[in-house]
């Protein structure tokens, strides 16, 4: 099996998502949820052992884009970090 990719592609923006996540109860569920299918995504598209349709890997791929996207957005926008949202 292939080794495993370092899922934080925001690596540059660590500090910010640290904070967000310290901070911000509704970014902490949206990158948490993140990691989750890209995980999960990773583990679909390298384990040769199980048979997974495509349309099914489509769909986590899409709802992963989505969720950078909505993350990108957090760290891209200027908010205060202390909202309890």
């Amino acid at each position: 099996m292939k080794k495993r990719p370092n899922y934080r592609k925001f690596q540059p923006q660590l500090k910010r998502i640290e904070e967000l996540e310290k901070n911000n109860s509704t970014f902490k569920r949206i990158y948490s949820e993140y990691e989750l299918m890209s995980d999960e995504l990773w583990e679909l598209e390298n384990d040769e052992k199980t048979s997974v349709p495509d349309d099914f890997i489509t769909a986590i791929q899409l709802q992963t884009e989505y969720l950078e996207e909505e993350i990108n957005n957090w760290l891209t926008n200027i908010t205060p970090i202390d909202t309890k949202a």
